[in-house]
């Protein structure tokens, strides 16, 4: 070994012993004939001391050589330090430097190796490996490998068996879309990149597996947000005979541990809410319940009083702002606009200020009375000082753009308290929903989603009011897992590819494998799957999951580090048997 420590273990406790450092040279402090360097590596920094007339005349010259990010080794005794450090755990001591030697020489960095750094997001990005070795970012990636621990040993215990899955797979119409690999030795095939290894899981129950766990990275060919990547990991699971509660209790129980051990956070009850309830109160499917202002519908008190954009609504809902009706006319006109952003798509917003002398003042007055208002606010629970936020027109959309408004106003209030943490487990998805631009059915979640028993007879008649066994787990608004319990028999999964559209052919052409499967024993079965990127991000504090990938790709697919995607030549291109258009 190069080095009989580690820049940040030495204490007041091992003073007189003689020791090796081996790291990256953070910094260093030349005051003519007294020298200090920072010496740094994953674990810590220690102050290296050289002192001219006390080191030696090598060590003297080697370290006046020394740069940012030089790579050295150094021989020394540990001694207390005059003025002591206590932001640093080595703060108490230094080492009085014997000897010096360059293992290696680094040029320049193009940002400042330390927490709070001057590089920009893409110049950290093109230097990766430079940007790694910041506390910062290594901690991140330190939090990634406790958690990728803590849930192996979770499901180890759970007799949970962890079994590899292909990568490269067959590409199927459902879904996002694949990134597809060509075959040099099938001419005019090609392999897909798995999105999920769905089909592979349910094979392994057929198996008689039992329980099955990945951590696997998964693929898929959309456009990137914050909280998205190409390529991304998941906790992948399945289990045989059981019914849905069985899921659940498990896979709450491994969000306990995970909260317990890694955070020192217990989590309170795991409460459901269905789907329609979900949309109804707060008009989303992963709600954040660390706040109230669910939603009012108010069509009742606020239709047929002559206003025509309330009387043409199929929905009028509000909000109660507790404690806002002391808002200016500036504030309420930054509410307006930020509903009427594109990406929201209002078309106004209405307000009424419950004054706390029992009046009220609205942006509709001329066509409502106070009594009118004072229903509003009766069925809107708004006491005085309160204000009402009221929205209007077709139902899914003002779901949306109310809930994108609760969730500002939450924020804007300081409802939503980074420190808390409240699970729910959002149940009974629809099991379709319509595509316009198709003009057909497609699976919410995917086609092998199973029915809820009392809906089966529905996917003739009235396909789109059948709800799915299927389950997410939301954490403070953010979908943490999904999953749902899966068909198991093969006249169920062949009516299902009936209602989502395929023919006998295409069904039997993408899907055979599994169909044929069913008819071998397939027990009942059913998973779960969790994004392990966006549940360290959530961990760690973070809105971005790209902090949390060792070489993550930007916004637009590239790895700008090693310049990926890239062409490749024209030989390989003829190999595969492909030509550019």
């Amino acid at each position: 070994m190069l080095r009989t420590h580690n820049c940040g273990e030495l204490r007041i406790e091992q003073v007189g012993e003689e020791v090796t450092l081996a790291g990256w040279v953070q910094k260093v402090r030349d005051k003519g004939g007294l020298l200090w360097i920072d010496l740094r590596d994953r674990y810590g920094i220690t102050q290296l001391t050289l002192e001219e007339g006390r080191s030696s005349a090598s060590a003297m010259e080697t370290a006046r050589k020394l740069g940012r990010e030089f790579v050295v080794q150094v021989k020394g005794k540990v001694v207390e330090r005059y003025a002591k450090n206590d932001k640093i755990p080595t703060g108490a001591i230094e080492i009085d430097v014997q000897s010096l030697e360059i293992l290696n020489a680094a040029k320049t960095p193009p940002f400042v190796i330390e927490d709070e750094t001057d590089g920009g997001e893409d110049l950290r990005m093109k230097y990766r490996y430079l940007d790694l070795r910041r506390g910062t970012v290594r901690r991140k990636l330190e939090l990634r490998s406790q958690m990728a621990i803590a849930v192996r040993n979770y499901l180890a215990n759970q007799q949970f068996v962890e079994v590899e899955t292909p990568v490269l797979i067959k590409s199927t119409p459902e879904g996002a879309r694949d990134f597809v690999v060509p075959s040099r030795i099938n001419p005019g095939e090609f392999y897909a990149l798995p999105q999920s290894p769905q089909t592979f899981k349910q094979l392994l129950m057929v198996s008689g597996f039992d329980r099955y766990f990945q951590i696997v990275k998964c693929f898929r060919d959309e456009d990137l947000r914050a909280d998205r990547q190409p390529e991304f990991t998941q906790i992948d699971c399945e289990m045989s005979f059981v019914e849905r509660d069985d899921v659940l209790n498990t896979f709450e129980g491994m969000t306990r541990h995970l909260f317990s051990s890694i955070k020192g956070v217990e989590l309170g009850e795991f409460p459901r809410m269905t789907y329609a309830e979900a949309m109804s109160r707060y008009g989303s499917d992963k709600p954040d319940v660390r706040f109230g202002m669910e939603f009012v519908e108010l069509n009742d008190v606020a239709q047929n009083k002559g206003f025509n954009v309330f009387d043409q609504a199929e929905l009028v809902v509000g909000i109660c702002a507790k404690g806002c009706a002391d808002y200016t006319r500036k504030q309420l006109d930054a509410l307006t606009d930020f509903v009427k952003r594109p990406q929201i798509g209002a078309k106004g917003l209405v307000y009424v200020k419950c004054n706390t002398d029992g009046t009220y003042k609205s942006s509709v007055d001329k066509f409502y009375s106070q009594q009118d208002l004072a229903e509003w606010a009766q069925k809107a629970g708004a006491q005085p000082g309160d204000l009402l936020l009221v929205l209007s027109g077709q139902t899914a959309s003002t779901r949306k753009q109310m809930n994108e408004l609760r969730l500002h106003m939450g924020s804007e209030l300081g409802l939503r308290n980074p420190n808390e943490f409240k699970p729910l487990w959002v149940v009974d998805f629809p099991l379709l929903e319509w595509d316009e631009e198709t003009e057909r059915f497609h699976a919410m979640h995917h086609p092998f989603t199973s029915p809820l028993k009392e809906d089966i007879q529905l996917l003739d008649t009235d396909p789109g009011k059948v709800r799915a066994n299927a389950y997410d787990l939301v954490i403070n608004g953010v979908e943490i897992g999904g999953g749902s319990i899966r068909i198991h028999d093969k006249a169920t999964q062949q009516l299902m590819f009936k209602h989502l559209g395929f023919s006998d052919d295409e069904a039997r052409a993408q899907f055979g494998f599994l169909m044929d499967a069913f008819e071998y024993g397939a027990p009942p079965h059913g998973g779960i799957a969790f994004g392990f990127d966006r549940l360290c991000a959530m961990f760690g504090g973070s809105e971005t999951i790209r902090d949390y990938i060792a070489f993550p790709k930007n916004t637009s697919g590239r790895d700008v580090m090693i310049d990926s995607p890239s062409a490749i030549n024209s030989e390989q291109l003829v190999e595969l048997g492909l030509t550019l258009r």
